[in-house]
């Protein structure tokens, strides 16, 4: 008997599921804004501690503050990234479609064939409508 993998096997190219999606959004949420209260609590650190260079250290510690919420809200509001299959089928939808229309003729050029039919008592399956038509 063959050992089955552990892991799992792709089937379809079917895109990640909302939940799969939402989920790993939250995470990078979460750590984005982590590594802004470590920015936080560095800088009172580094404040108590007095380094050299300290208002390059703080300079850093509060751009990463400001910074961060703004990056991560913006990276948790993402969608992923479009397949090649997706973007090929958007560009295929964006492209102009060729108009076709019927050749066109003029009324006087075009024939139409009326067929006129009276039924008779007579026994004849059909009698022209027009008198003219009955020489024929």
């Amino acid at each position: 008997m063959k050992k089955q993998p552990d892991r799992a096997v792709l089937i379809t190219n079917a895109a990640r599921s909302q939940d799969d999606q939402f989920r790993s959004r939250q995470i990078r949420y979460v750590t984005m804004m982590s590594i802004r209260a470590a920015c936080l609590i560095l800088g009172a650190v580094l404040i108590s501690v007095r380094p050299p260079f300290l208002g390059v250290w703080l300079i850093l510690c509060a751009a990463g503050m400001v910074f961060l919420p703004w990056a991560a809200v913006l990276i948790a509001n993402d969608r992923p990234p479009k397949s090649k299959a997706e973007r090929a089928a958007d560009a295929l939808a964006r492209e102009p479609k060729p108009q076709t229309s019927l050749p066109r003729h003029s009324a006087e050029a075009t024939e139409y064939l009326t067929i006129d039919l009276e039924p008779t008592g007579t026994g004849e399956s059909w009698v022209p409508a027009d008198p003219r038509d009955r020489d024929r």
